[in-house]
């Protein structure tokens, strides 16, 4: 990756033996694979057996979990917030591990339909949830810094499991909660 990098600051004209360039392709490497390393993260490692019995049946919600992504059409980021809730159905998850699960889907090439589906179906698979409502509110780089560069744009995805699906009150609880 190193070198990949070093590639990219000659092909747009830079030199590499420049004092303030010198380290930067290991340093953009490194930058790099910490921004993606949702790759080396399984479910099972992030969640690393944090579920507790629980006879809460009542809305579970942790909200404004920040996040930062790199779109996979332009790898430029994407940052924003992220908001999921859940009914429990016997077990409830650590509360750290909902931001894990959200940061493990985020340090990903993405684009933002994708990782607010995979977040909910993840909480879905671990938790046996009656029923998981995720949305995520982010601004795209690549559409502010390129492109029709538009500052004020903010993109917001949703994806309702289950009851949060299917009962319009759980619904409209999960989304005045949120706002």
């Amino acid at each position: 990756m190193k070198e990949a990098f070093a590639s990219i600051i000659e092909a747009v004209g830079e030199d590499l033996e420049r004092d303030g360039l010198q380290d930067t392709p290991e340093r953009a490497a490194k930058a790099f694979n910490y921004l993606t390393r949702g790759y080396q993260q399984t479910l099972d490692e992030v969640v690393n057996n944090a579920l507790f019995d629980s006879d809460n049946s009542e809305m579970v919600l942790v909200k404004d979990i920040e996040l930062y992504s790199l779109c996979e059409h332009h790898m430029l980021p994407f940052i924003g917030k992220c908001h999921v809730a859940y009914i429990p159905s016997g077990k409830v998850l650590g509360l750290s591990k909902i931001a894990r699960i959200v940061d493990m889907y985020a340090r990903r090439l993405q684009i933002q339909e994708n990782m607010t589906k995979q977040i909910a179906d993840s909480i879905m698979e671990v938790t046996g949830a009656a029923g998981v409502g995720v949305i995520i509110e982010a601004q795209h780089m690549c559409m502010m810094m390129r492109g029709v560069e538009k500052q004020n744009g903010v993109m917001k995805t949703s994806m309702m499991l289950g009851l949060f699906r299917n009962n319009p009150s759980t619904r409209a609880e999960f989304l005045s909660l949120v706002s």
